[in-house]
């Protein structure tokens, strides 16, 4: 079976059913799909309960919200494919999303992910993710957020694939290791693709495996909420001091702490200070639980790559604030 599509559920009846339509509908048929209900409380579960008895098609279902990272590790340690592809309940794919996505991938068999081209359903016009990116500020960033998805139609390599919309190379996770837990929801696709990435694996963009989205609608924030902004002040500090060697961390150590001052600024403007200083005190606690990845000297072409890609992606967070500055203006 060449790949296994894993959709994770939490209260998704408005769009789960059409999500999982646009999935059967792919032009690539050699998959199965397997929905994890995380704890629904609302008519989300009996939809996904709907579709038991079909050909190639799973459902998990927890008691309670075990958080994004552990539902998507269960459906990979269940999944058959030889690709496991992850896809939001508040996601609608185009019929060849899924074949555009195995295109990518059989290229070169160190691309570890495929990033989507990921639409804002309400504005198909504009791109909602066209790959992820981090800066040396210690933010995590979607590359094309609100701008015109017509700049965007050109494969590269990306430092992370959205994991909303994203293809995954199982061998290659069974050799890294699956999402680490310890980030409930946010960062952990960038976190594996870190991963990836200090192993000399690739992660790459493919603007043909187009779907839409709603963006936010599972957390019921598009921008901030309180959850969001702890999940943000907790796996900002967790993502770089995980995934950076010690030395690479000391060295970088003024700027990332730059960066979190900034957010504790911008979050306590918009109304949810405690709640990103709630998010930094649980990092701190999370900490000793940490697996970081064993340094290993081979790999130093690799991390000094990464520190370039970070340094290089804080530029172009910046030169994008001021150009939406201007916008706005």
């Amino acid at each position: 079976m060449k790949a296994t599509v894993v959709i994770p559920n939490l209260n998704g009846a408005g769009w789960l059913r059409d999500s999982i339509e646009s999935i059967w509908a792919q032009t690539e048929q050699d998959f199965e799909l397997i929905v994890v209900d995380n704890g629904s409380t609302d008519e989300s579960l009996a939809i996904a309960r709907s579709y038991l008895g079909r050909p190639r098609y799973r459902l998990i279902e927890n008691g309670h919200n075990t958080g994004f990272s552990h539902a998507v590790n269960q459906g990979i340690r269940a999944a058959q494919g030889e690709f496991v592809a992850l896809f939001n309940n508040d996601a609608f794919a185009e019929p060849a999303w899924l074949e555009s996505l195995l295109a990518a991938a059989g290229q070169n068999e160190r691309i570890f992910a495929v990033s989507s081209l990921m639409l804002r359903h309400f504005e198909p016009e504009l791109a909602d993710d066209a790959g992820d990116y981090v800066t040396i500020l210690g933010f995590a960033c979607k590359r094309g957020d609100g701008r015109r998805a017509s700049r965007y139609q050109r494969p590269c390599r990306v430092f992370s694939a959205c994991g909303g919309a994203a293809l995954y190379r199982k061998a290659i996770l069974d050799e890294i290791g699956l999402f680490d837990e310890l980030f409930f929801a946010y960062f952990e696709d960038v976190d594996i693709s870190w991963r990836a990435n200090s192993l000399g694996y690739k992660n790459v963009y493919c603007p043909a495996a187009r779907c839409r989205h709603i963006c936010g609608a599972t957390t019921g924030a598009v921008r901030y909420n309180p959850f969001k902004s702890v999940q943000s002040g907790r796996n900002s500090i967790l993502l770089p001091y995980k995934n950076m060697p010690f030395l690479m961390f000391a060295l970088n150590f003024v700027p990332l702490a730059l960066g979190y001052a900034m957010k504790a600024v911008m979050f306590r403007l918009r109304g949810y200070g405690g709640d990103y200083a709630k998010g930094f005190r649980e990092a701190l606690r999370a900490l000793p639980r940490l697996q970081k990845p064993k340094f290993r000297l081979k790999n130093l072409p690799n991390y000094l790559l990464i520190e370039l890609w970070l340094i290089a992606d804080t530029f172009r967070y910046f030169v994008y604030r001021a150009q939406r500055a201007l916008r706005l203006t």
